[in-house]
């Protein structure tokens, strides 16, 4: 009789506890919502779905708890409640309205110069103790206060050496970081150490990608700040200077030349070696982002030495891959083998293996006017709109969860996984420079609630599970470029504040003895022994430019763009002409795109005026990604 009594009283607890959640979460008249919902104890929420007819379509409005094509549950549930009155579910988030709009909606000049500051001291507390206790090796480790360079013990270890090459690759790769803080005796300093210490006839196996952004895309920056008397940095040239950056420059592209030899496609091969060319045990095995992301630097190389050799390997991978692009969906794989022209990976998204190509393509047209370039970057926005982006279809007006850039397959547009990385944050940056600001406030407000939770970006985070999946952060400076273009593109206050959160929590959660470190754990904010080239290059430079409103980078009559490293590179005629004719696609109509083309103009006369004072995004909408990271 006990065991029954048992099972009996457990029977009226599940029904009292169902009965409960009924009344609670507004399937009875008491909150008045009119959709069901799907209990779904995913570490931190309670996931809210809609109406399943909804649900069940292949862009529907949700992503937050819907990843595979559903069952009938929608349908069944959609009967509960729907004589509840009509009411939008985005009022669950309209408290706490004032509290964000008395945050974000100004930053005081003096603040501003605050910041300013304290970005300048964040640079120069890693620069000074990277040449201090490092320097000529390739990078600092800040908690030992030592350099470190390639893993000759080790070449298998390719997440150091491929990298690393043994050139002072952090002084290369912060030489325009000095000129932008305004530091020309310095800038003078370092490119003397480059000329006189750095030579490339090294035995160093280096990816082709990394060499390319990090090494290359500096020197042929520095020498064009040097040598171009349109500049916006006052007369920074050096005496009896004689274009040797640009020579090494070259002596680098030719060294990486071998790489785009013996491949089936003309895909270059992933790694080469400085002194030998292509190693015997290479992969055949490559990302389409290292593959793809090359013209910028190859094409401005080309132009400004007259041999065409270099923009028309780097065009010809930028072709072959984009011949391999699925003809149902118009997207590309992830991984892709140079030799047979299969995808290796089908995954397609916007982070890691793909990121820089479909920037590449985009700035490569600002750059050199080519046609083809934006055609194809217009064409692939394009499919990512179509069967990457998830949420709503506004991104300030509407129901729905916001929207969100998910990985899917190539071939179909299913999801793969539930994972976004924060490589992507890069593309909100991209976004304003194509003039659609709209997407990439939604998108770039998504990662700032990440950064707001865990102080950092994880390397990947799991938007189902609301947690981590990849939990280190090696300073990476995607959300602060997208920060400061946003910037530059609405004025508005509330992306200083954002910035000033990335500074302070850098300070907070990565200053060492020496430096700033690798997060380990994003959580417990463990730390790794590495402050990589693109700290200084990079994050610290759009930290500093976000605050720095006088900047001459921001007054002058020629018109700048970044490269993916970074580096500084004028918008100028010069770069939209050639002395050679054969790098003209076969098959390229020459009439004008279908797509306007992209302005190289500001986008800030894209935003009313009556927004640039009130937050980019509702207060609604903010609150709504707050609480589907995790925030509250």
């Amino acid at each position: 009789m006990q065991w029954r009594s048992i099972v009996i009283g457990l029977l009226f607890l599940r029904l009292a506890l169902n009965c409960v959640l009924w009344l609670a979460f507004g399937l009875g008249p008491s909150w008045g919502f009119n959709f069901p919902i799907n209990f779904n104890f995913n570490l931190h929420k309670i996931e809210l779905l809609r109406d399943g007819d909804r649900a069940s379509q292949r862009t529907a409005n949700t992503w937050s708890q819907k990843t595979y094509a559903q069952n009938d549950l929608g349908k069944t549930c959609s009967k509960v409640g729907e004589n509840s009155p009509k009411k939008s579910y985005l009022s669950f988030f309209e408290d706490g309205r004032d509290e964000y709009d008395k945050k974000y909606s100004s930053f005081p000049d003096t603040l501003k110069v605050e910041m300013r500051r304290l970005a300048k001291d964040m640079f120069y507390f890693g620069y000074d103790n990277y040449m201090k206790y490092a320097f000529p090796e390739d990078e600092l480790n800040p908690i030992d206060c030592q350099g470190r360079g390639p893993d000759v013990l080790n070449p298998s270890n390719i997440n150091i050496n491929d990298v690393l090459g043994n050139y002072s690759l952090t002084l290369i790769d912060t030489l325009d970081t000095l000129l932008i803080l305004g530091n020309v005796s310095e800038f003078h300093k370092a490119v003397r150490l480059v000329i006189d210490t750095v030579s490339f006839d090294k035995d160093s196996t280096v990816q082709v990608f990394e060499a390319n952004i990090r090494i290359l895309g500096s020197l042929i920056s520095a020498h064009i700040l040097l040598t171009d008397p349109q500049h916006p940095f006052g007369d920074v040239s050096l005496e009896d200077y004689d274009n040797e950056l640009l020579h090494l420059a070259h002596d680098l592209a030719v060294r990486l030349l071998p790489a785009f030899e013996n491949t089936s496609t003309g895909i270059p091969y992933p790694r080469v070696n400085l002194k030998k060319g292509v190693p015997p045990n290479s992969v055949n095995e490559t990302c389409t982002a290292g593959a793809g992301s090359l013209l910028v630097e190859f094409g401005i190389l080309s132009r400004l030495i007259g041999d065409s050799t270099f923009e028309w390997v780097a065009r010809r991978a930028v072709r072959a891959l984009w011949s391999l692009r699925s003809n149902e969906t118009g997207l590309l794989g992830n991984v892709v083998n140079i030799q047979t022209g299969q995808w290796v990976s089908k995954q397609s998204g916007l982070g890691a293996g793909m990121d820089s190509f479909y920037e590449y393509l985009l700035k490569s047209y600002i750059l050199f006017g080519e046609k083809e370039d934006y055609r194809m970057f217009s064409a692939a926005y394009d499919s990512i709109q179509s069967h990457l982006r998830r949420g709503r279809e506004a991104c300030n007006e509407g129901e729905g969860d916001p929207p969100l850039y998910v990985n899917v397959n190539m071939f179909n547009g299913q999801i793969m996984n539930t994972w976004i990385d924060s490589l992507q944050a890069f593309f909100p940056g991209l976004q304003v420079l194509n003039g659609d600001v709209e997407n990439a406030i939604c998108l770039h407000a998504f990662y700032y609630a990440i950064w707001k939770r865990f102080g950092a970006l994880p390397e990947r985070y799991n938007w189902q599970l609301q947690a981590p999946d990849v939990l280190f952060y090696p300073l990476r400076p995607e959300l602060v470029e997208s920060t400061y273009l946003l910037y530059q593109a609405t004025k508005n206050p509330f992306y200083l504040h954002v910035g000033m959160d990335i500074l302070q929590s850098l300070e907070k959660n990565a200053k060492v003895k020496c430096g700033y470190a690798t997060l380990h754990h994003v959580v417990d904010k463990s730390k790794e022994d590495r402050m990589e080239s693109f700290f200084l290059s990079e994050t610290c430079k759009y930290l500093y430019l976000l605050f720095d409103e006088d900047n001459p980078l921001h007054h002058s009559e020629s018109r700048y763009i970044f490269t993916t490293e970074g580096h500084v590179v004028p918008i100028e005629p010069r770069f939209r002409e050639r002395t050679w004719s054969h790098l003209q696609s076969c098959d390229e109509p020459r009439d004008e795109p279908s797509h306007p083309h992209p302005s190289n103009t500001s986008n800030c006369d894209r935003i009313p005026e009556e927004r640039r004072f009130g937050l980019p995004l509702k207060s609604v909408y903010m609150r709504q990604i707050d609480h589907m990271v995790g925030l509250f």
